[in-house]
């Protein structure tokens, strides 16, 4: 439970940041921030995931959500949004408080945060008023699928440590899976910018 005293200090702080600019300007360290996601996430294993292997699960991650070769950059931006998002709110459930060292899921769940905010700010800019509308369909909705899929998996499993580390091992490879956007979305970024 000190968990959550602590996040909302963090979400209060991280609030007031510089994420707040108009326009798509993803901050200098939104690919670092994503390397510092995968090192928590590597950090936060308490189990050796050799021991979880009659817990292993298929949640058939969605790819073609991140095969952003064709995707346009508004649809690129809902789907990192939505997979950051999904990935947020799952983390902050008493339930994976329980389960991890709680100063790796405080960094964890800040460095979400601060990334959710820059690429809100790009949500509101590429797709308006629509774009919550446009939120709800295909990929994103793909997403929201999966990510129920993981949820009730660890509800069978009683959230069990080893139901935690699957989750922690797939969240990792999801991550990994969206660095194509991650990049075309920071290239587009500097082309935008240079003269």
């Amino acid at each position: 439970m000190a968990l959550l005293p602590s996040l909302l200090t963090a979400l209060l702080v991280f609030s007031y940041g510089p994420g707040a600019s108009l326009g798509c300007d993803l901050p200098p360290n939104h690919v670092l921030l994503s390397r510092e996601n995968l090192v928590l996430l590597s950090r936060m294993s308490r189990l050796s995931p050799s021991l979880c292997l009659e817990d292993r699960k298929d949640f058939r991650f969605p790819r073609a959500t991140v095969d952003g070769s064709q995707r346009r950059e508004a649809q690129a931006i809902s789907v990192l949004h939505e997979l950051l998002q999904q990935t947020f709110n799952l983390l902050l459930t008493e339930h994976s408080a329980a389960a991890w060292n709680t100063t790796l899921l405080d960094q964890l769940c800040g460095a979400l945060h601060r990334q959710l905010g820059a690429l809100d700010t790009c949500l509101v800019r590429e797709m308006g008023e629509e774009g919550s509308a446009l939120a709800m369909q295909g990929p994103t909705l793909a997403l929201k699928r999966y990510f129920q899929g993981i949820r009730l998996y660890l509800k069978e499993k009683k959230y069990s440590d080893c139901a935690w580390e699957v989750v922690r091992v797939e969240i990792m490879r999801a991550f990994s899976s969206t660095r194509f956007l991650h990049k075309r979305l920071i290239n587009k970024e500097r082309d935008l910018r240079s003269p």
